[in-house]
């Protein structure tokens, strides 16, 4: 409840016990650094900074950004291609024996369950093969772990020795998908 207001009387003792606020230039508060506080001072920073760097150390950074081409894959891609390989190139295990078995009727039946789950149709993803709408919502279930700098094979597997119970529909597409094409998350294409 809000405290009883006083009528009448002086209003300005009413309020004393409050300091007031000024907002001019005699009350500006700063705070104290450790950066050189005359300009010369700062100028001569910056000029031993740039003696420091060298002509030909800014063109050797400009020529090594420059010699990656667009056509050819990122850093993020090579390592997430290596790793994927990595994954394909183990023995197979009961898990892979399982997803090696699926039908693609069985796959269709659990994407059906699965955006039945949702609340109404997907519209962006009406050019999707099924295999890929799959994965990609294999990539957004947070539950699994992070799906960026990491293949889509290796996830399905951290997560399946963690117990976290990934659909095994996930795997035999993953399996089923010639080389390591499609191994890196939509997500992570998309960030990086």
């Amino acid at each position: 409840m809000p405290p009883a207001r006083r009528r009448g009387g002086n209003t300005a003792s009413a309020r004393s016990n409050q300091p007031v606020l000024s907002f001019g230039a005699k009350s500006r508060v700063t705070k104290p650094s450790a950066a050189p506080s005359t300009p010369s001072e700062k100028t001569k920073a910056l000029e031993s900074l740039d003696s420091d760097i060298s002509d030909k150390d800014v063109s050797k950074y400009l020529s090594d950004s420059k010699s990656v081409e667009p056509g050819q894959p990122h850093v993020a891609e090579l390592a997430v291609r290596s790793q994927a390989k990595a994954e394909i190139e183990q023995p197979l295990s009961e898990e892979d024996k399982k997803a090696a078995k699926i039908t693609k009727k069985q796959l269709q039946q659990y994407w059906n369950t699965e955006e039945s789950k949702d609340r109404g149709p997907k519209v962006h993803q009406e050019g999707l093969s099924l295999d890929e709408k799959i994965l990609r919502h294999f990539d957004l279930s947070s539950q699994y772990g992070p799906c960026i700098g990491i293949a889509r094979l290796k996830r399905w597997r951290r997560a399946n020795s963690l117990k976290l119970n990934p659909p095994v529909e996930v795997l035999s597409v993953l399996l089923k998908q010639e080389g390591t094409a499609g191994q890196r998350a939509y997500i992570d294409e998309l960030m990086s």
